[in-house]
């Protein structure tokens, strides 16, 4: 039982770490993130900090898998509602984007894409990541194929060519590029999505 406590007290710990170094990416940018600023803020030392975590780099992914765990609850609960199909994907693009430029788990992946190519772990956990939000949105499309409420389509194909077009808004909104907000994304979205995943035909008359 003793050993069972100090896990919990152990997760407690590093749950209350990423919380906080997410919420200072949104407070601050990443770029102010050191270790030692997180201390501050979490009142500990850096040291601790890296008894869980080994590195900032280290630190980032898991903060960034925390971040992703607590959206798939989120996808999984959009899933199961009881609305139209067209309704559940305009949600799923709400979800996905970012809230705006200082969005912290966007900003998160913007700067662990980067860091990939030398990085097979961490390229790894990344592409596990994407798989997930892939296979909810092929799932999506294909519940609403089914029903008669999408066109037949190549729903993998559909769904990787919409998640990459989401991915290019997301980074313009994060970059804080001109003329990109979250508003103007989501139409954006809207509007190639209703390209991509048309509505079925309506039936032709008796």
């Amino acid at each position: 039982m003793a050993g069972a406590a100090r896990r919990r007290d152990g997760q407690i710990a590093q749950e209350r770490m990423l919380e906080e170094a997410m919420a200072a990416i949104a407070e601050n940018g990443l770029a102010s993130l050191t270790m030692s600023a997180l201390a501050e803020r979490l009142g500990t030392s850096g040291g601790h900090i890296l008894y869980y975590f080994g590195s900032k780099d280290r630190l980032l992914l898991e903060a960034l898998r925390w971040s992703e765990e607590l959206l798939t609850g989120e996808r999984r609960a959009l899933l199961g509602r009881r609305v139209t199909a067209a309704r559940k994907l305009d949600q799923f693009l709400e979800l996905y984007l970012p809230e705006g430029p200082r969005d912290p788990r966007w900003t998160l992946w913007i700067e662990l894409w980067a860091r990939t190519a030398s990085n097979e772990p961490l390229k790894a956990a990344q592409e596990e990541i994407d798989e997930s939000w892939q296979q909810d949105l092929e799932a999506l499309l294909a519940k609403g194929v089914e029903q008669g409420r999408f066109a037949p389509m190549d729903v993998p194909a559909r769904a990787s060519e919409l998640l990459a077009l989401l991915d290019g808004l997301s980074t313009r909104v994060v970059l804080g590029q001109r003329g990109a907000d979250r508003a103007r994304a989501l139409d954006q979205a809207r509007s190639a999505a209703a390209l991509l995943v048309p509505p079925a035909p309506a039936p032709p008359p008796a």
